[in-house]
């Protein structure tokens, strides 16, 4: 078993689990767009960028008055940077070596900025009293929530941390379709097909005999393809996920039994 995609400590939320040979698929899988919905707290940094962190910088009171556009459009404002710099705690490389293990040692490492990629962004509720705003957003891989809201506090000229998180759907999946652990633990769980977890890709309908080239991995020949990784599908079955190179499709995972 394996999954596809962390969540944090402090997160709760939808996981994707892999099971089997499934597992080959967490590549594809771990791409997927993300949905959030996390609550920013301004006032306070933290070491970490959530609720975990220890406060830095002592507080600010600069959030005080802020209205509720004004919050919206901080947001919007982060949401379009290309980039962002990753929170210390996190599994981004320094030097050859995962951040929060150097944090462990009680070092602050360097975080370089990253690519980010914001595709939806609002604010869904904003307590002016509390100074607190809840946002949703939809985000693809490597691109940190936290971040988001450390960043929000610093447009909005204050400072903020992510109080709390909660992953609401990984591409066409959602959280209410989700089982507890409860349920897991009861044995019997109801796994998808391996094709639901490719649906986003192209398909290749594949007759009898590419089928069988493909189960022993071998290559077919395609006189036009798409570009990038293609689901080969085969009497309703995931067989493959192949690549189109030199004019034929190539496994690039193999499936079949």
């Amino acid at each position: 078993m394996g999954h596809a995609g962390t969540l944090d400590p402090g997160a709760t939320g939808l996981l994707v689990i892999l099971v089997g040979r499934a597992t080959r698929l967490a590549r594809f899988v771990a791409l997927l767009p993300k949905r959030y919905v996390g609550t920013v707290r301004f006032g306070v940094e933290t070491t970490t960028d959530d609720a975990d962190g220890e406060p830095v910088g002592g507080r600010d009171e600069g959030w005080r008055g802020r209205t509720a556009a004004e919050v919206a459009d901080a947001l919007a404002t982060v949401a379009a940077q290309p980039t962002q710099v990753p929170p210390p705690v996190s599994a981004k490389k320094v030097a050859g070596e995962r951040a929060y293990r150097r944090v462990r040692r009680g070092e602050l490492p360097p975080m370089r900025a990253v690519p980010a990629a914001v595709y939806e962004a609002r604010v869904s509720a904003y307590d002016a009293s509390a100074g607190e705003a809840v946002i949703e957003v939809a985000c693809g891989a490597g691109t940190y929530l936290r971040a988001i809201a450390r960043d929000v506090g610093r447009a909005l000229g204050t400072r903020a941390h992510l109080s709390a998180l909660r992953r609401v759907a990984i591409g066409r999946w959602r959280v209410e379709q989700a089982l507890g652990l409860d349920a897991l633990a009861l044995g019997d769980v109801p796994l998808q097909p391996m094709r639901d977890a490719v649906a986003h890709l192209p398909v290749l309908d594949l007759g009898p005999d590419d089928a069988r080239l493909l189960r022993h991995g071998r290559k077919i020949a395609a006189a036009a393809g798409h570009e990038g990784p293609v689901a080969a599908i085969g009497a309703g079955k995931l067989i493959a996920v192949v690549e189109l190179r030199d004019g034929c499709y190539v496994p690039l995972v193999g499936l079949a039994p």
